[in-house]
């Protein structure tokens, strides 16, 4: 279980780092919607594990290795507005949610099994 700290921690990457792709994110990957769906910080502190899901692109992996690419300047970014409220700025590690993806499967199956019973 996390600690408080760690609680805190994540919620303000998720806070300031959903803001950054907000601001700088289309330079990077265009009309693509991405969100900042959960952050998980090591108990050290020293890595932060974010989780995003990616909305109106058809090759999701692509988006995320364009943000990859750039994370750099978006760690700057997060820098500059956390920088005062942490004492060691964690790395960052990116990778897909699929969760409303799977769930939409689940949806879209369970709807299909309906309208075969229903017939």
């Amino acid at each position: 279980m996390a600690s408080k700290r760690q609680m805190q921690v994540s919620e303000l990457i998720k806070r300031h780092f959903s803001d950054v792709l907000q601001q700088e994110g289309y330079l990077i990957y265009g009309g693509v919607l991405v969100t900042v769906t959960q952050v998980e910080v090591s108990p050290d502190l020293s890595l932060a594990s974010i989780y995003l899901s990616v909305f109106n692109a058809e090759d999701k992996p692509l988006v995320l290795e364009k943000i990859n690419q750039q994370l750099w300047r978006l760690k700057q970014e997060l820098v500059k507005r956390i920088r005062n409220k942490v004492r060691r700025i964690p790395s960052l590690r990116l990778f897909l949610d699929e969760t409303l993806d799977e769930m939409s499967r689940v949806d879209e199956l369970l709807a299909r099994y309906k309208e075969e019973g229903k017939g």
